[in-house]
């Protein structure tokens, strides 16, 4: 079978842009690949043998159970279809490797992933993932129609429209999400805080999202908030570094809270801006090389003696984990907040012949100093709670933490 596989070294984990529908994001190298032509023979046997050799694999149960199931099934119209059977047996193999980044779609699915991708940004404005079979709200991004709405990261989303999405498939739950700007999306919400789900009706809207703010807060100490790691983000943040040295700060906050990643280059130029030398940025592990593929700093900081303090909390994910964790085991600057998502997987995508395509885990991704962020996130230095009733007061502890840090120091 004939395919084009491109290699997508992503930081955002299976993390949807409910803008337009969903959307991941990408780094590193594209490759195309088309491997040798492969003929699967499945001979009847009484064991099925645990073997490396696809070819070589028995099928013998998969027909046995295919052939009942066309032959019995008191629907017949239901077993005609033997591409529709074909896509499902292929999303339950996928399932069954229990990795939410790990996705099959099919060639209708492909499609409109597609062309979600190409198109203009509208939407909710929220980032959602997939925790123990459960749609969450990752974080609102900022200024978004979501977050007007008041949805929280921690959310989970228990129906679309009055229909329960676990009874969806991801794709079909993320089709009933998104929509054009003006129209509107209920989605009834259940939260930790609160004993009884509830509506958020929520009116669609263009998303525009601003990387990189900057403000100089009080007793001079600079405060540059990244909201994702986009295209434009390194060049936002150099211009943001500029004019802040213009205000000669006493310290700086960079603050990766409810930051779900974005390409992890940009995340490394920023870092190079940061830490002097030419030193280790991030590790690339692979299940098939005995030794990590390392990625470098550039070697020509500057700012890499300011006081710095990272900010992260739970939605902190993927790039803006493995800059959290590089200022960590560099020493360079202070990690207050909440432990982090633990997004540090990497995922390939593998385009099909027939259209379809298969999104799969190949890689993790580890700090300097070899941490495995996968599942693990990254523990702050200094633990610093922003609780819900901090949220709801605009009180920012881990903030006023910061703050207290660097000016005490």
């Amino acid at each position: 079978m004939y395919a084009k596989r491109q290699i997508i070294y992503t930081t955002l984990a299976l993390v949807f842009f409910f803008l337009i529908g969903w959307k991941t994001s990408e780094y590193y190298f594209v490759t195309n690949y088309i491997p040798e032509q492969q003929t699967f023979t499945y001979e009847e046997s009484e064991e099925t043998p645990l073997i490396d050799n696809p070819q070589a694999v028995d099928m013998s149960l998969f027909w046995k159970v295919w052939q009942e199931i066309d032959t019995y099934y008191v629907d017949e119209t239901a077993v005609q279809n033997d591409s529709k059977l074909i896509y499902g047996s292929i999303k339950g193999l996928v399932d069954s490797l229990n990795d939410p980044y790990t996705i099959f779609m099919d060639p209708e699915e492909t499609h409109q992933f597609e062309e979600n991708l190409n198109a203009s940004l509208e939407g909710i404005g929220a980032e959602l993932t997939i925790e123990e079979g459960l749609l969450v709200v990752l974080s609102p991004l900022k200024d978004s129609p979501a977050e007007e709405a008041g949805l929280l990261p921690g959310d989970i989303i228990f129906q679309i429209n009055g229909e329960v999405t676990s009874e969806m498939t991801l794709f079909d739950a993320i089709m009933s999400i998104r929509g054009e700007k003006g129209t509107d999306v209920t989605l009834t919400i259940i939260r930790e805080e609160i004993a009884e789900p509830f509506d958020v009706t929520i009116v669609r809207d263009a998303i525009n999202v601003e990387s990189v703010t900057y403000e100089l807060l009080e007793d001079s100490i600079g405060y540059i908030s990244i909201n994702q790691f986009s295209d434009d983000t390194g060049d936002e943040f150099n211009a943001t570094l500029q004019k802040m040295i213009l205000d000669d700060p006493k310290g700086l906050i960079i603050d990766l809270r409810y930051n779900g990643g974005g390409y992890l280059d940009i995340a490394v130029d920023i870092l190079s801006e940061l830490i002097e030398g030419s030193q280790v940025a991030v590790q690339i592990q692979t299940r098939e090389n005995e030794e990590n593929e390392q990625v470098y700093l550039w070697g020509n900081a500057t700012l890499p003696e300011l006081p710095l303090v990272i900010l992260v909390n739970n939605s902190s994910a993927s790039a803006a984990e493995i800059m959290a964790g590089t200022i960590q085991d560099y020493k360079r600057g202070l990690v207050i907040g909440e432990k982090t998502y633990g997004k540090g997987s990497v995922q390939e995508v593998l385009y099909l012949e027939d259209g379809s395509s298969l999104r799969m885990s190949i890689a993790h991704w580890l700090t300097p100093n070899g941490r495995n962020i996968e599942n693990e996130g990254i523990t702050p230095d200094r633990i610093v709670e922003l609780t819900y009733e901090d949220a709801l007061e605009g009180n920012d502890t881990q903030l006023e933490e910061a703050t207290h840090y660097l000016l005490n120091l």
